[in-house]
């Protein structure tokens, strides 16, 4: 009997992602993207970085102005077609201040061929989540 050809699991490598970005190697993290991955902030008000380098400056710039920072998960899902939807919380303090800053937001990703296309970051979680049921849609 043929063996049925496997994808990869969205959830555990999301959840890989994360633990690459937790330890601040950018080298594993980027690994996990396409070299033209579109990481969009714009809906956070934090602008659209096209390409590996650029996604890769971006996150060398957000958890480098930190002294503390950490991303725990609070759920991840496998919406279909190549789209998952993931909730995260970072906790931070940035260089040079006693303040911690938690931030809860959402992110949709496009996987193609087990890497990221694409990811979408939404501060409101419905939001998120009707755009992650809109793209797997799209893809059919």
């Amino acid at each position: 009997m043929p063996e049925e050809p496997t994808s990869p699991d969205l959830v555990d490598l999301t959840r890989r992602t994360l633990e690459v970005a937790n330890r601040r190697d950018f080298d594993a993290r980027m690994s996990f993207y396409s070299l033209d991955a579109v990481w969009d902030m714009s809906p956070m008000g934090l602008g659209r970085y096209e390409g590996a380098a650029a996604v890769r400056g971006f996150f060398e710039d957000w958890i480098g102005a930190c002294e503390e920072w950490a991303m725990e998960p609070e759920g991840i899902l496998d919406v279909r077609s190549g789209v998952t939807l993931a909730v995260f919380i970072q906790n931070a303090r940035l260089a040079g201040s006693g303040g911690y800053v938690r931030l809860r937001y959402a992110a949709t990703a496009v996987w193609v061929n087990g890497r990221i296309a694409e990811t979408m970051n939404y501060t409101d979680i419905d939001e998120a989540r009707a755009a992650a049921e809109r793209l797997a849609e799209e893809r059919g």
